[in-house]
């Protein structure tokens, strides 16, 4: 890419792509690591009961428990803060190539994209069980 270019270029799109993509993985997995490492000194010694279940707990399930849970500096919390990351990681892959469609004045594409963002929100935040 030549310096002191201003417009987007595939190059310069691309790169922002797979940078995005690489430190959210590693992040997450960083995340994941530190929640796991801090699981493990915490209950690394107890032995697990496997004749009753236990699901997940309930403020494992919203994104204000979950907070609350690595605001207290919780092991499960915090893995779950890097599953977050994990998962946000192609969805804001996803909203960065929008503004790039948009720079690049394609709209056919801007749209074809808004939808997939769209039905990617969707599928996180708007199916109820």
């Amino acid at each position: 890419m030549p310096k002191g270019s201003e417009k987007w270029t595939e190059y310069r799109s691309e790169s922002i792509i797979a940078g995005l993509l690489k430190s959210g993985v590693v992040l997450a997995g960083a995340v994941v690591l530190a929640g796991g490492l801090l699981f493990l000194h915490r209950y690394g010694t107890t032995l697990p009961d496997y004749r009753v279940f236990r699901g997940e707990p309930s403020d494992l399930r919203s994104l204000q428990g979950i907070l609350g849970d690595v605001a207290g500096f919780h092991s499960r919390g915090i893995i779950q803060l890097g599953l977050l990351v994990l998962i946000a990681t192609p969805v804001s892959r996803v909203a960065f190539s929008i503004f790039m469609f948009l720079e690049h004045r394609d709209h056919l594409y801007v749209m074809i994209t808004l939808f997939v963002l769209v039905l990617l929100l969707y599928s996180l935040f708007g199916v109820t069980g």
